[in-house]
């Protein structure tokens, strides 16, 4: 990818074997300059531990995205360590039990769940947004990456509120492409399919795998490094020219 080496970027939800631990690996790789951050520092700090013994660069940050506080101080660190912030990946989620477990559909789903939900997936990424784009603006470029899912575009039957929140965040990437994109500073989204993330290959058996991937037009279900590989073109000067669209990584399981 061209234009990535010693640029800065900033990972919001960066875990071992997740889509944000994956992709901050990758940027490492094309040379860039990385903030690993998670709700774990500890998961965090794995990642940025695998950066740097690989002969790359990167520093670990706990934060909570929920907290506008929390997440401006991620991105002031950021600005502060490295001196710049080029690249914004927004894919932290609250995935567990306790809340995706509990989002049903809109008749049952409990209002803290509805809540938690839209402050972590949709006020959360407006946060980063919010504090990473007047920087971006200021030096004439950036690229913002939000993480949406193919749950929006199937009308799912439960995870209303993770499906609220999901599509929200179209309205909050055309928004922002649009007042940064005269800045030299481009937004997009990326909707994964079917991520065999760690946690996923976990909590399936592959019997379900396989009635998963007969759903989907590639002879394999997805892996955090083809998000990875999405997020580092849009970061790139080979992405210059896509800004304010949603980008479907998941194996042709949907078409738009």
């Amino acid at each position: 990818m061209r234009g990535l080496n010693d640029k800065v970027a900033l990972v919001a939800g960066a875990a071992p074997g997740n889509i944000g631990g994956a992709t901050a690996v990758r940027l490492a790789e094309e040379g860039m300059l990385v903030v690993a951050a998670d709700l774990n520092e500890a998961a965090a700090q794995a990642v940025a531990d695998q950066i740097n013994a690989s002969g790359g660069t990167a520093v670990a940050r706990g934060f909570d995205i929920s907290d506008e506080q929390s997440y401006r101080g991620l991105v002031e660190f950021t600005a502060e360590r490295f001196g710049a912030l080029h690249g914004l990946f927004n894919v932290a989620a609250d995935l567990s039990p306790r809340t995706l477990g509990r989002d049903s559909d809109v008749i049952s789903v409990p209002v803290d769940v509805w809540q938690h939900t839209i402050d972590v997936t949709l006020t959360g990424y407006m946060y980063g947004i919010r504090h990473a784009l007047p920087i971006m603006i200021k030096q004439g470029s950036g690229s913002i990456v939000n993480t949406m899912s193919s749950a929006v575009w199937m009308g799912e039957s439960e995870r209303v509120a993770y499906q609220a929140a999901k599509s929200g965040l179209i309205g909050l990437t055309r928004h922002t492409a649009t007042l940064g994109g005269k800045h030299g500073v481009r937004t997009n989204l990326v909707s994964p399919g079917v991520i065999l993330t760690g946690a996923a290959l976990q909590a399936t058996t592959p019997e379900f795998r396989e009635q998963i991937l007969a759903t989907v037009r590639s002879p394999r279900l997805g892996k955090p490094e083809d998000l990875a590989a999405m997020v580092a073109f849009l970061f790139s000067d080979d992405g210059a020219y896509i800004n304010g669209q949603s980008l479907l990584v998941d194996g042709g399981a949907n078409f738009t």
